[in-house]
């Protein structure tokens, strides 16, 4: 499977934020998937691609998504 998230390049985010979120965001979508490839990238838009997933599988990933973005004051530290 593969995964695609693209962050609007209109809104960057903070030095060092898009290497955590895409290290975090992987190592939660290790758990209920095998062998997933994560691409987090900025693009024109805010998206989410999922192939080789069923609908169900882009919906439990895009609510993993967002709990990790929610989350990020626990596992990103901006120095």
């Amino acid at each position: 499977m593969r995964i695609e998230i693209t962050l609007a390049k209109a809104t960057p985010l903070p030095a060092g934020a898009l290497e955590a979120l895409t290290q975090e965001f992987t190592t939660r979508i290790d758990k209920q998937f095998d062998d997933p490839q994560v691409q987090v990238r900025y693009a024109g838009a805010n998206g989410i691609s999922v192939m080789g997933g069923s609908k169900e599988d882009k919906e439990l990933i895009t609510t993993i998504l967002q709990e990790t973005w929610e989350s990020a004051d626990d596992w990103f530290d901006p120095q």
